[in-house]
């Protein structure tokens, strides 16, 4: 991996970036709320890359409401008409079944593992 910036929130979100092999891989650790949205909200959109392909980490994610599956939808519409792509990495139990619930699971690429999520 190459390139790392933190961005937190104070006591409630961080989000490392960090590259491998041309993929952004943002690793989110905290609660995602309507509080802290904006700091992944920005992190998914410091994007200057054409077909842009980001991984978002959830393992270290602990809550996250519809303020985190808002941006993440978001996301996914932008990088996919940009011709790039947003895959989900990791995502805990709790955090897993919110995005089962609204159905993002269904909408966006979800993967057990960072690894799994880094290849094709």
């Amino acid at each position: 991996m190459t390139g790392t910036e933190h961005t937190k929130e104070p006591g409630r979100l961080s989000v490392a970036t960090t590259a491998t092999d041309g993929i952004r891989v943002l690793t989110v650790a905290g609660e995602i709320d309507h509080h802290t949205s904006e700091t992944l909200r920005q992190a998914l959109d410091a994007c200057d890359t054409p077909r842009p392909r980001i991984v978002v980490d959830l393992h270290q994610v602990t809550f996250m409401d519809s303020s985190g599956i808002n941006i993440l939808i978001a996301a996914h519409r932008a990088l996919a008409e940009a011709g790039g792509w947003l895959r989900l990495a990791a995502p805990g139990q709790s955090v897993m079944r919110t995005l089962s619930i609204v159905g993002v699971d269904a909408v966006i690429d979800c993967r057990e593992t960072l690894r799994q999520a880094l290849t094709n």
